[in-house]
C-alpha cells in the first residue's frame, strides 16, 4: 500500500488539523465538521492527480475546446457516523460519484476487559464495487481493525479495480495492519499520522471521538 502522509509537507492542511485538535476550538460541533469536510477536500485534490483522466471536447460560449476529466467509476463509501462530514468533503469534489454507507462500531468483548473489544458491521448499502474505484472514508484510522472488518465485509459486491483509503489521524499500528491486509497498488491518503495508541484504543495524541465531537456523545 502506498501511504502519503500529508503533514509531511507544509500546507493549509496543518491549520485545519490543529483547530480539530486543539480542544479549545474543536467544541465548535460545527467547526469541527467543516474542517473534518476541509481535510476530505484537500486530500481529495491530492488523490486526484493519481487517477486515469480522458479528453473531452465541448463547446464554451465563443468557440470549440478541450480539457481532460477524470475518466474513473467512483464510489464514495464511509464509515457511520464519524464518516460523514468526511465524506461529505470528497463528495464536494467528485459530486458525480456513488455512495455507499457501512456501519462499524466497537462493542466490548465477551471477556469483559475494559481494553478490549470486538468490531461489529451491521449496516451495509453499497452498489456493486466490481472494476469501480473505491473511495474509502473514515477520520480516525486507530487500531485499523474497524477499516480491515468493512474492507471484509465490502468483498462481497465484487472487487474495485482501485482502492484509496482517505483519514484524518491515523495510529502506526492501524496504518500497519492496514498495509498488510491492502495490496500493493492501494493508497492511504491521510492527514498525518501519531506513534501511539492508549489502552482503550485511542490515538495519542489524536483528538478525541470524531463523531462525538461532531454529532454529540452516543449511549
Amino acid at each position: 500500500m502506498h501511504i502519503h502522509n500529508l503533514s509531511q509537507s507544509n500546507s493549509v492542511l496543518n491549520h485545519f488539523l490543529h483547530q480539530i485538535r486543539d480542544e479549545t476550538i474543536q467544541k465548535d460541533r460545527m467547526k469541527f465538521r467543516r474542517n473534518i469536510e476541509r481535510i476530505g477536500e484537500v486530500l481529495c485534490y491530492e488523490m486526484s492527480k493519481t487517477l486515469n483522466y480522458k479528453s473531452h471536447e465541448f463547446e464554451t460560449p465563443l468557440s470549440p475546446s478541450a480539457s481532460e476529466i477524470v475518466d474513473e467509476d467512483l464510489v464514495i463509501c464511509s464509515i457511520l457516523r464519524a464518516g460523514i462530514p468526511l465524506h461529505n468533503g470528497i463528495l464536494n469534489y467528485f459530486d458525480e460519484a456513488d455512495s455507499a454507507y457501512v456501519s462499524a462500531y466497537r462493542q466490548q468483548a465477551e471477556s469483559g476487559a475494559d481494553e478490549e473489544f470486538d468490531i461489529v458491521v451491521e449496516y451495509l448499502s453499497s452498489p456493486s464495487l466490481e472494476g469501480k474505484t473505491l473511495l474509502l472514508a473514515d477520520p480516525m484510522l486507530a487500531t485499523g481493525l474497524s477499516m480491515l472488518h468493512v474492507l471484509k465485509a465490502l468483498e462481497k459486491l465484487g472487487k474495485p479495480k482501485s482502492t484509496h483509503i482517505l483519514s484524518v489521524v491515523g495510529a502506526q499500528a492501524g496504518v500497519g495492519l492496514i498495509d498488510q491486509y491492502l495490496p500493493d497498488h492501494a493508497h492511504l491518503w491521510i492527514a498525518d499520522i501519531d506513534d501511539d495508541l492508549n489502552e482503550k484504543g485511542y490515538i495519542m495524541p489524536g483528538l478525541g471521538d470524531a463523531g462525538d465531537l461532531a454529532f454529540g456523545k452516543k449511549l
